[in-house]
């Protein structure tokens, strides 16, 4: 019965104060963590949690919590697409590596001053811990920000998240090194050397094996509970491999959300499986392991001392990150404020901080009193990211870049332009064919610019990045865009495609309208002639 109590208070708990923080504009996971803070023994000792949570339930609890972890770090490899490094692979890669080895740098030389102070025998592997743990960026979180506020199709937006992308194969790496130095005793350091024909297996061989899921899937027409039922076992399989092989299991999940299939039909897959996750993950497994991950933290011992480490674990975090990912935007000439947002935007560390220092907790690499203070600054760099933002890069500015990149996108030598704003399904064909005739009969240079305003969804996940519905959406009207769009250039005339969320169609279509400024303006309602600014 105390178990059965315990899980209702916890969901009850996530629930109210993941709504109070997305009230004030922050991440649902700030609130759930702070819930677990405030029941923790910080503010009223043992006394709430041991009647709360007594620790005859907590290893049950923790059980579902870590089921909670390899569950998000599936989601977390599933979401990782290298589509959004699509034409940004240079400046990404040089983003990712400026804000990991800055922090990372900074981070070891702060963990040989914290070494000292926390009794640390064993100082490599601390301090490679910190380092690694001082350079992630939290892909998730940072997805979510970028999504509302609008700035995904923004030049700023893509290039956070294809250089996220990066940083998360990078810092996931990096980690895994670390915990594999950590666990490298002299009975398990030849299980370690197997990592690599593990990685070997699952890409050449696991990955092919998984496409026929989405075959599956299309025979089926839905996802059926024997094809998650694979999916969830192929999951805790890889976990328990990567456990046998002395690294933990949540390389294991995230390695292998990261080979299932993402292209064409997969993209559908991706979202019905999300949307089937979320509802045990959002709702039961992740809030217990972030309430007991709040739980963990003990800021009543942190004192004087601990207060000077905890302001130099922030000024490392937030300064290395925004030094090293500012520094590589601008050697990449992205523009100041860009930049400046692009910095803030990776020092977002959330939820993906978390699970890194539950690891390093777990394992015995940080203690107490470290893991406490890590919590804290995972708090206040995902926090202050909506604030910061807001100042640095307003609304304005971001609508400012989303015309630009539009009005660069319909930038053909000057002569005859026709905007069609296309709806979705068979109807787009014929407005097509309708707007090619117009430029044609024009003479002369003439472009066909082709538009659809996509509508934004209302609802969107709560688990991952909650970016997979609106990317296939985005995706999909693209690619149908672009078929269309070679038909037009197979009439000698240019035909760039711009695509767009809108929650507005009518007053983006006029912001598109000022962006390309066109001859005539065509949509299923008609055509309407436009005088150029």
């Amino acid at each position: 019965m105390q178990f059965l109590l315990a899980i209702a208070a916890i969901i009850v708990l996530a629930r109210v104060l993941g709504r109070l923080a997305r009230m004030v504009g922050q991440p649902p996971v700030i609130g759930e963590i702070v819930a677990g803070i405030l029941i923790g023994p910080t503010l009223f000792g043992t006394a709430v949690t041991d009647r709360l949570m007594p620790t005859d339930i907590r290893p049950a609890l923790s059980g579902l919590a870590n089921l909670g972890l390899v569950l998000f770090m599936f989601i977390v490899g599933y979401e990782l697409d290298q589509a959004s490094l699509r034409g940004r692979g240079r400046t990404a890669t040089s983003v990712s590596i400026g804000s990991v080895v800055v922090p990372l740098g900074l981070g070891v030389v702060l963990a040989l001053w914290l070494a000292g102070r926390h009794g640390v025998t064993d100082e490599v592997p601390f301090a490679l811990f910190i380092g690694a743990a001082m350079s992630v960026t939290a892909f998730p979180v940072l997805a979510r920000i970028l999504t509302d506020r609008g700035m995904v199709r923004t030049p700023v937006g893509g290039l956070a998240l294809a250089s996220a992308a990066v940083d998360d194969v990078v810092a996931w790496s990096l980690l895994a090194v670390v915990v594999g130095i950590a666990g490298a005793d002299g009975g398990s350091s030849w299980v370690i050397l197997l990592s690599a024909p593990y990685l070997a297996l699952m890409l050449l061989v696991v990955r092919p094996l998984l496409r026929r899921l989405v075959a599956a899937r299309d025979r089926a027409g839905r996802l059926t509970p024997d094809i998650l039922a694979v999916v969830l076992t192929g999951m805790l399989l890889s976990c328990v491999a990567t456990e046998w092989l002395g690294l933990h299991a949540i390389f294991g999940a995230f390695l292998f959300g990261a080979v299932m299939p993402k292209t064409g039909t997969g993209d559908v897959l991706r979202v019905e499986i999300l949307e089937r996750l979320e509802q045990v993950s959002v709702l039961l497994l992740l809030p217990v392991f972030f309430v007991l991950s709040g739980l963990r933290v003990d800021l009543s011992t942190i004192g004087g001392t601990g207060l000077l480490e905890l302001g130099a674990i922030l000024a490392v975090a937030i300064g290395g990150k925004f030094a090293g990912a500012y520094a590589a935007a601008r050697l990449n000439r992205v523009p100041s404020r860009q930049s400046g947002a692009l910095a803030i935007l990776m020092n977002t560390r959330g939820l993906t901080e978390i699970v890194i220092l539950t690891v390093g907790l777990q394992l015995g690499l940080i203690d107490q009193r470290v893991f406490s203070m890590m919590v804290v600054m995972a708090l206040v760099t995902t926090a202050m990211a909506g604030p910061l933002l807001a100042v640095v890069y307003p609304q304005r500015t971001i609508e400012r870049d989303i015309l630009e990149a539009e009005r660069a996108a319909a930038a053909a030598p000057a002569g005859y332009r026709v905007l069609v704003s296309l709806p979705a399904g068979d109807a787009a064909r014929p407005l097509v064919d309708q707007a090619a005739d117009l430029a044609a009969a024009a003479g002369g240079p003439a472009e066909v610019v082709l538009s659809r305003l996509v509508p934004a969804p209302t609802t969107p996940l709560e688990v991952g990045s909650g970016l997979s519905e609106e990317l296939l959406a985005m995706t999909a009207a693209m690619d149908e865009l672009a078929g269309l769009a070679e038909s037009v250039r197979a009439r000698g005339l240019a035909a760039p495609v711009l695509v767009r969320f809108s929650r507005d169609p009518e007053a983006d279509l006029a912001a598109q309208v000022e962006a390309v400024r066109p001859d005539v303006l065509l949509t299923s309602a008609g055509r309407s002639l436009v005088t150029r600014a």
